[in-house]
């Protein structure tokens, strides 16, 4: 497995903080989550949004030990990624690497965690939750230049010139407004009443951005009043995405339910 360069479009997977789940199941437990999505639609690859800088204060943490001379950015005593990207590495679950960055640098972000884990086989790029971008008493965020973004996507690509960078919202409003080459738009709105009405709204997010890949986040606790009657509800949700959505390339269940949905 080469990094970056791996064949299929469409990655099929989870998303992963260490805040989401009620308790951690441990690595094998999200290798299995990562395996089981992508059987669920033929050809996809399994793949993961696992969260390496969590939102601290009015800057980020990263969950590893390390240093920063920006009082913004801070560390963990233990490296809470290593293991799972190791088991990422030997089964083929593909890994975006995401930051919350708060008003901490984000091309300063983007060099640590990549500094750190680009050696991995398993990651294909780095990611922004733009809600959290100069944002940090509430999901908003400031929108993203295209000057900003193309700067982001040259540090990512300067480990690895496949490397691409996603962008994270619910608004498009909040996206670079011209700006498409290298990037990947996530949405993750939530508060649905309906898979139509998801699949609606996720339709208008990829013809905003089209013919750019974009993907989704799904499962969120909000939304199941209507997704816990499904008798498995990542793969409809995930099919009726894909056919409303052409230019899909990730489906990601969300960890605030997964241990529901994908029991261990």
């Amino acid at each position: 497995m080469t990094n970056g360069t791996e064949k299929s479009f469409l990655g099929a997977g989870f998303r992963h903080s260490t805040y989401g789940p009620a308790y951690e199941p441990g690595v094998q437990y999200w290798n299995n989550v990562g395996l089981h999505m992508a059987k669920l639609f033929p050809g996809a690859a399994p793949e993961t949004v696992w969260i390496v800088g969590q939102l601290a204060g009015k800057g980020a943490r990263l969950s590893y030990p390390g240093s920063s001379e920006n009082p913004l950015i801070q560390f963990t005593s233990e490296d809470l990624n290593e293991a799972a990207l190791t088991q990422f590495d030997e089964s083929g679950v593909r890994a975006w690497l995401q930051v919350e960055p708060g008003d901490a640098p984000v091309d300063h972000l983007i060099h640590l965690i990549l500094e750190r884990y680009s050696h991995h086989p398993c990651v294909i790029g780095a990611g922004v939750d733009v809600e959290w971008f100069h944002s940090y008493t509430g999901a908003e965020g400031v929108p993203v230049s295209d000057a900003e973004a193309a700067a982001w996507l040259a540090v990512v690509r300067s480990y690895n010139p496949h490397y691409r960078l996603f962008l994270k919202h619910w608004e498009t409003g909040k996206m670079p407004p011209t700006l498409r080459e290298g990037l990947f738009f996530i949405d993750d709105s939530q508060m649905f009443q309906s898979l139509e009405h998801m699949a609606a709204e996720f339709a208008r997010w990829g013809q905003t951005f089209a013919p750019a890949p974009v993907g989704f986040q799904f499962g969120y606790p909000r939304d199941q009043k209507w997704w816990g009657a499904y008798d498995d509800p990542a793969s409809e949700i995930g099919k009726a995405i894909l056919e409303k959505v052409p230019n899909t390339a990730g489906l990601y269940w969300v960890d605030f339910t997964v241990l529901e949905v994908f029991k261990p």
